[in-house]
């Protein structure tokens, strides 16, 4: 897979910002589908980390015990999960006792995973990553104001009450 790659337009082509990363990755006299990509900005990612803290300080006492309620990184996965920014996984098993310890395996695999069992299925859910290079500015911008809405609600809070401008 080629990573991302730096051009500029210098009027007549487009030029690599590290050409030698270019010349690892792309091959001379092939053709390219050039695509904008629009990057998030530092503020709206630094806002909706704020944010997420602001709003994990002022969790009501009664979910104080809560796994998803032990620190800002664990409720931020927990709302992207909610939310349905995941990945989920199924496991089928031959009887609810086998998938009650398939679950019980694989909940410390990842300690912000959802793990459940419907009868003899277990699920398991991870929260997706909202790195820059594994989520754009738009899928990002959708994730942020979803699961900032989604926890606003959760704690009882006004609906943009986490946020002046939800695109910062």
């Amino acid at each position: 897979m080629i990573p991302p790659l730096n051009f500029r337009w210098n009027g007549d082509a487009m030029v690599p910002w590290q050409p030698r990363l270019a010349d690892r990755h792309l091959v001379v006299g092939e053709d390219y589908l050039l695509v904008e990509h629009h990057g998030r900005s530092t503020a709206t990612h630094n806002h909706e980390f704020a944010a997420i803290t602001d709003l994990w300080k002022s969790l009501p006492e009664r979910f104080a015990h809560e796994p998803w309620a032990q620190s800002a990184e664990h409720l931020r996965k927990f709302a992207l999960i909610r939310t349905g920014f995941c990945n989920t996984q199924t496991f089928p098993c031959g009887s609810r006792a086998e998938a009650e310890r398939w679950a019980q395996n694989l909940r410390p695999i990842d300690e912000y995973s959802i793990v459940t069992v419907e009868g003899t299925t277990v699920h398991r859910f991870t929260a997706e990553s909202q790195s820059r290079r594994a989520m754009g500015a738009k899928r990002f911008q959708e994730s942020k104001t979803a699961i900032l809405e989604y926890l606003e609600d959760l704690i009882g809070a006004d609906r943009g009450s986490s946020s002046d401008v939800r695109a910062a």
